[in-house]
């Protein structure tokens, strides 16, 4: 089992910038990957970046050169650097926790970030 909880979501205006954390606790030795995703009412969750165990990433092309993902193994922790803001950026952020194998995966309860214009 893998518990995910994230953080840093809040109110911004647009332009502004946001880092989002994403802790990892349980069964961290399992965890190949973890990504951000994103969920804006009304909308399809959208993956946003990932980042594999070895530092490998990923990114989808609606944010990309606006995110940065990394990760500080020794806290099982995962950021999401976000920069320059838009209103239509408003959404619930989940960090999710992908297993090894057969292990599945393991989703935080969000944060939500807001963006005002």
């Amino acid at each position: 089992q893998v518990h995910v909880v994230e953080s840093g979501g809040g109110l911004v205006q647009a332009g502004g910038s946001l880092r989002l954390s994403c802790a990892a606790s349980g069964s961290t030795d399992n965890i190949k990957a973890m990504a951000w995703y994103r969920q804006a009412p009304g909308k399809q969750r959208q993956m946003i970046a990932e980042i594999t165990d070895s530092g490998a990433t990923d990114y989808s092309y609606f944010m990309r050169g606006r995110v940065t993902i990394s990760q500080d193994k020794a806290k099982n922790t995962v950021y999401l650097q976000m920069n320059n803001l838009k209103s239509e950026d408003t959404a619930v952020y989940y960090c999710a926790a992908k297993g090894k194998g057969t292990m599945g995966d393991y989703w935080g309860q969000g944060t939500l970030v807001t963006v005002s214009s």
